[in-house]
């Protein structure tokens, strides 16, 4: 059975074992996500703070939106923007990861103590009954603090959120 975690799209440039977990795991992934790659990739303001690796980031994230841009994924892509709460088909990655991208519209439960992407991720992961993945302490104490009722891992445990249910 595969694992399901939320998660952002630049999670995936800046964390290469995203690509290689011990068992299959489906990443869904909020399109305002997916936008907010197109955006780092203009911006000139750093994404990482070592230079090399800052390098390497912009890099994974140029193959991403490329991989994304191919036709038939464009394509995939499209129709999951056509209606609120659709999925893209999954984009294969290798035999073990998958990306879904979901187009989830944002509500006012949440919008005003979260950003518009981790009110996505928040909706997304109610809506899909997924965990979280984030690298961003302060994400994870706002959704303790508010009560959300999401389930979180931190990357640092990434191992553990692919091994199973821990609910």
């Amino acid at each position: 059975m595969r694992r399901r975690l939320v998660i952002e799209a630049v999670m995936l440039a800046i964390y290469g074992e995203l690509f290689v977990p011990e068992r299959e795991v489906e990443y869904l992934i909020p399109y305002s996500t997916i936008q907010e790659l197109y955006e780092l990739r203009e911006s000139r303001e750093p994404i990482m703070p070592d230079r090399e690796d800052e390098a390497h980031v912009r890099v994974k994230i140029g193959e991403l939106i490329s991989m994304l841009e191919e036709p038939f994924n464009r394509k995939k892509m499209e129709r999951a923007l056509s209606v609120p709460w659709s999925k893209s088909l999954p984009f294969p990655i290798n035999d073990n990861v998958s990306l879904t991208v979901i187009y989830a519209i944002e509500n006012a439960e949440y919008g005003e103590q979260f950003d518009p992407i981790e009110t996505d991720l928040i909706l997304i992961s109610l809506h899909e009954k997924a965990p979280l993945l984030t690298d961003q302490p302060e994400f994870t104490d706002k959704l303790i603090d508010a009560e959300v009722p999401v389930q979180v891992y931190d990357m640092e445990d990434f191992e553990y959120a692919v091994e199973g249910d821990h609910e």
